[in-house]
C-alpha cells in the first residue's frame, strides 16, 4: 500500500502518575516510540506531564493541551499517540481541541497486527480485536474514523472499508466470532492428532522482538518474517527439528509479548496463543542486552500465568549476547547465553535443550534382536539415546537413554 511508505509526523503524549516508578515510565515511552516506527511513523517530538491522576475529561491537563497544540502546528503533525489507553469522552474532547488524528496505545498496536496479519485466521482475530476495541469508541473518533484505510491507527485487515455504523460492526463481530469458532475447532482436531500421535512439542516464547523468529529460523533452517521491529510475526508456524542424539520434536514460533497488551488482543488471540499452553517445553528467548529485561521477562511471566502456563518446564535464553554490555544475573534456571545469529551457539542450545529434556525424563536399558531395526529406529527418533552398542557376547543390541514419562513405549519397555 502507498500510504505505508510515507511516514507520517508524530506526536507522542504521555501522563507520569505520581505512583509510577521513573525507569518503568520511561521504557513504555521507548515502547510506544519503537511502536510508532513500527507502525510506519516518525516521531518528531515526546510530550509528558507529571499528574496525581489522569484527567478524566481530557487525560492531560488544560495547560497542556495548548502547548501541544502549539507543538502541532509548528510542527506540521499528522498523528498524536497517546501512552495510555483512553475513554471514548478523552478521544472526543482532544481530538476537538488537538484538531488533529489521535490514537492511543492500544490503536497503535493494532493496528501494527493488521499490518502483520498474513493468515486468514490471523486477519479475522485482528479485525475482530479493532471492531470490540472501536464499538464503545465511535463517537470518540470524528471525521479521522468515520471509514477504515487512512493512515496510522485506522488500517483493518478486512477486505470492506468499514462505515462506522453501530449495526454494522455488531453484526460483523456476529459474523467474524463465528468463522473463527470453525477455525478454533480445527486447530483444536490438529492438536489432538499431534497428541495422539504422541509428538513432543516445543514452544518459543518471549518479549516481543527478542529474536525468536531469527531463533526458530536458525533451528528449522526456514525463513519466517524475521525483522528488527516490534510484532515481526503474528502467525504460529511449526516446524520438526532434530537433536543431536536424533530426537525429533515438533518447534512453535508463538507472538511476541508486551507490556499492557491491549484487552481486546489477548482475547482474540487466546488460541494462537493457546499453542503455548499445548507445549512440553518452553524455550522464552530474552533480549540479553536490554536495559529493561528483567521487566520484560517479569512481562512474559506474568502473560504465561494468565495462560496457565507459567508450571512447564523452561529453559530461558539470553540471547544477543554479542551485545550485552553490562553482566546480566540470570532470573531463571536452566539458562544459556547465546547470539541466534552464531552456529555454534545453535549447536550448543540444541545440547542444552537435550540436557534439559534428560534432567526430567526417566532412564531406561534395553536389550534388542538384530531384527528389531523398527524398534531401534524408534527409540532415536521418540528418545533421547545416550549409549548404544551391539553384544557380540549376547548377539543383542544394548540401548540406554532417557524417555519422557507418559510415553506410549513406556509401557513396552516393562515387556522387554
Amino acid at each position: 500500500m502507498s500510504e505505508d511508505k510515507i511516514e507520517e509526523k508524530v506526536l507522542i503524549i504521555a501522563v507520569k502518575k505520581q505512583n509510577q516508578n521513573e525507569d518503568r515510565f520511561q521504557s513504555s515511552l521507548e515502547e510506544l516510540i519503537s511502536l510508532s516506527k513500527t507502525a510506519g511513523g516518525s516521531v518528531k517530538k515526546v510530550m509528558t506531564q507529571n499528574r496525581a491522576r489522569i484527567h478524566p475529561a481530557t487525560y492531560i491537563g488544560e495547560g497542556k493541551t495548548e502547548e501541544i497544540k502549539k507543538e502541532i502546528d509548528e510542527l506540521d503533525i499528522d498523528l498524536v499517540v497517546s501512552n495510555d489507553e483512553l475513554s471514548a469522552g478523552q478521544l472526543r474532547n482532544l481530538t476537538d481541541r488537538l484538531e488533529v488524528r489521535l490514537v492511543d496505545r492500544s490503536q497503535l498496536i493494532l493496528d501494527i497486527f493488521a499490518q502483520r496479519a498474513r493468515t486468514k485466521e490471523g486477519k479475522m482475530q485482528v479485525e475482530l480485536a479493532q471492531l470490540e476495541y472501536m464499538l464503545p469508541r465511535l463517537h470518540g473518533q470524528g471525521v479521522a474514523m468515520s471509514r477504515l484505510g487512512a493512515g496510522i491507527g485506522t488500517r483493518g485487515p478486512g477486505e470492506t472499508k468499514l462505515e462506522t455504523d453501530q449495526r454494522h460492526i455488531r453484526r460483523r463481530i456476529y459474523d467474524i466470532k463465528r468463522r473463527l469458532k470453525l477455525v478454533v475447532r480445527q486447530r483444536e482436531q490438529y492438536r489432538k492428532r499431534r497428541k495422539t500421535n504422541d509428538v513432543f512439542q516445543i514452544a518459543i516464547v518471549g518479549y516481543t522482538n527478542a529474536g525468536k523468529s531469527t531463533l526458530f529460523n536458525r533451528l528449522t533452517k526456514s525463513s519466517s518474517l524475521e525483522e528488527n521491529q516490534l510484532f515481526a510475526t503474528l502467525d504460529p508456524l511449526t516446524r520438526q527439528i532434530q537433536l543431536p542424539a536424533g530426537f525429533q520434536t515438533l518447534i512453535t514460533d508463538t507472538v511476541g509479548f508486551l507490556q499492557e497488551l491491549p484487552t481486546a488482543l489477548i482475547a482474540s488471540f487466546r488460541s494462537t496463543l493457546e499453542e503455548v499452553t499445548e507445549a512440553d517445553l518452553l524455550l522464552h528467548v530474552v533480549d540479553g542486552s536490554h536495559d529493561d529485561q528483567a521487566e520484560q521477562q517479569k512481562t512474559v511471566m506474568k502473560q504465561l500465568e494468565d495462560l496457565e502456563s507459567h508450571t512447564l518446564p523452561m529453559l530461558t535464553i539470553y540471547n544477543k549476547k554479542d551485545l550485552i554490555k553490562d553482566d546480566v544475573i540470570p532470573m531463571n534456571h536452566p539458562y544459556l547465553f547465546m547470539s541466534a545469529y552464531d552456529p555454534l551457539d545453535i549447536e550448543k542450545l540444541l545440547k542444552k535443550i537435550e540436557e534439559t529434556l534428560k534432567g526430567d525424563w526417566d532412564r531406561y536399558t534395553l536389550s534388542l534382536d538384530p531384527d528389531e531395526g523398527k524398534m531401534l529406529n524408534r527409540l532415536e527418533r521418540e528418545t533421547i539415546i545416550s549409549n548404544k552398542y551391539f553384544d557380540e557376547n549376547t548377539n543383542r543390541y544394548m540401548v540406554k537413554g532417557f524417555m519422557r514419562q507418559e510415553h506410549p513405549l513406556q509401557s513396552l519397555l516393562k515387556e522387554y
